[in-house]
């Protein structure tokens, strides 16, 4: 047999076992039916505001709208390397749109939501493509790379709709994120093209058709309880035009209706947490940034040895996080416990090291950000570098619930809340008696927001997290109650408050 024969064979063999699951999995001559969307229960506010401040303990549901090769390949025919191979390269629509009709629908399970509860696990991160509204809002798939398998999509948002519905069923928040736009934001595969080309920033079109997107995100999605926020794009480049497209897409969203307005929105920082730190600084409403912490894709911290890496997280990391400008609008919801081979060679213990690095970025992030949301919940090769299911009790913890409130005093005195009780007596009774000093009054104020706030969050079994943004927009409530220039005095009284309370 010749040797190119040879080489053949192995992909010849290949295909046929690609092309043979995809008869077996699919009928070509199924007509695709629209599926029902499920209405969103009725909106609460107060317990939206609980859910959306709290401090988040989360977990990515990566490659269920969002196909990525890497974690799910059987659902990419040959020569495929992006989501929009995945719908073209079946040989049909129809087949097509039933072999992902079907992994939208058993990628995570009702049983993975319960599991997640059961350990602390109170959010969950969910990419999705602009092709996921194709069946939802056509236009926003015309005149796109994705418009000739636009029917493919028909179901998609139903399915994500259901995904959220059950979410909340478990308390678990939904950050909805725009991972693949129009034209694509860095023409990386999990943008959903395979051609490598970035450009959304370069063609008009496609920028207003991704404002498009996220202003129908917003309007649908702002008054759906456990909806946490709605992150703008995913790891876009670092294009001279990034800042001002971050401006007109939240001014656009926040104009579509009177809920959006108090929507969090999420920003990627483009991998410079320097240069859009001062974004979200600079804005009074509840805007994210997001980074995104990595050790294994530089040639640097792919040669670092784990521990260097571990300690590198102490000095350099941490005190980069620590960004008091940000007042802890941060939130790092993309990491994972990935080590390189060499980084691992260095170890005399490979398992212990990598436990010590997973579990120190957990502590960092949780130390300097309101939340963090591991990357990802499941593979089809899991394993513990990037599958939060096999990290969990090995490289992790085996839970991850907030510390108590009002724990009891193990000497046998009076409990926490006891004290506290007393505690806020004595302060009620000065608040009465120092109710002139504007500085006392905002610290009193403060302080009873703080008490309050953090009992509230407790009794629903969480902390709050982005208490910056809180406390800016209860002083903005107050009015004249706190006088101009007794900001900090109410902050100190609220952070007090809050730490007594807990």
């Amino acid at each position: 047999m010749k040797p190119g024969v040879l080489f053949a064979l192995p992909l010849l063999l290949l295909y046929h076992a690609y092309t043979t699951r995809a008869t077996d999995r699919c009928d070509d001559s199924a007509e695709i039916s629209p599926r029902s969307v499920s209405p969103f229960p009725p909106f609460d506010a107060n317990y939206a505001s609980i859910l959306r401040y709290r401090r988040s303990f989360g977990v990515n549901l990566g490659s269920v709208f969002v196909s990525e090769k890497w974690m799910s390949p059987s659902i990419f025919p040959p020569n495929a390397t992006s989501e929009l191979d995945v719908a073209s390269g079946w040989g049909s629509t129809s087949c097509a749109s039933q072999i992902l009709e079907n992994h939208w629908a058993t990628s995570i399970t009702e049983q993975d939501l319960y599991n997640l509860r059961s350990i602390g696990i109170n959010s969950v991160r969910i990419p999705i493509g602009y092709w996921t509204l194709c069946g939802a809002q056509p236009e926003l798939c015309e005149n796109t790379a994705f418009e000739s398998v636009a029917a493919v999509y028909t179901n998609a948002w139903s399915y994500l709709v259901d995904l959220i519905n059950l979410a909340a069923e478990y308390d678990i928040g939904v950050l909805v994120d725009l991972h693949g736009a129009p034209g694509s934001q860095n023409g990386q595969p999990h943008s959903g093209i395979s051609d490598r080309h970035t450009g959304m920033f370069s063609d008009s079109a496609s920028w207003d058709k991704t404002i498009d997107v996220l202003k129908f995100l917003a309007e649908q999605l702002c008054e759906v309880t456990n909806v946490v926020g709605i992150e703008v794009l995913n790891e876009p480049a670092n294009d001279k035009q990034l800042w001002n497209f971050y401006t007109q897409a939240i001014d656009a969203m926040r104009s579509v209706s009177s809920c959006a307005q108090t929507l969090p929105l999420y920003i990627h920082d483009a991998f410079d947490l320097q240069r859009y730190a001062p974004f979200v600084a600079q804005r009074n409403d509840f805007v994210v940034l997001d980074h995104h912490s990595y050790f294994v894709f530089t040639a640097e911290e792919s040669n670092e040895s784990a521990s260097n890496l571990t300690q590198k997280l102490l000095t350099v990391v941490q005190p980069t996080l620590a960004n008091p400008s940000l007042r802890g609008n941060l939130v790092i919801d993309e990491w994972s416990c990935a080590l390189t081979p060499r980084s691992l060679s260095y170890e005399s213990d490979p398992q212990a090291a990598r436990k010590t690095f997973c579990e120190t970025q957990q502590a960092v992030y949780q130390n300097t950000s309101a939340g963090w949301s591991f990357w990802s919940l499941h593979l089809e090769q899991c394993h513990a570098d990037w599958c939060f299911t096999a990290a969990v009790g090995r490289a992790l913890p085996a839970t991850f619930f907030p510390q108590k409130s009002y724990a009891l005093d193990n000497g046998g005195g009076r409990s926490r809340r006891d004290e506290v009780e007393h505690r806020f007596a004595v302060i009620a009774a000065r608040w009465k008696r120092d109710s002139g000093d504007p500085h006392q009054r905002s610290w009193n104020l403060g302080y009873s927001d703080g008490m309050e706030t953090g009992g509230r969050f407790a009794a629903a079994g969480s902390q709050l997290g982005f208490v910056g943004q809180f406390m800016l927009e209860q002083i903005q409530m107050h009015g004249q109650d706190v006088t101009p220039g007794t900001e900090p005095d109410y902050q100190d009284g609220f952070r007090e408050g809050l730490s007594d309370s807990q």
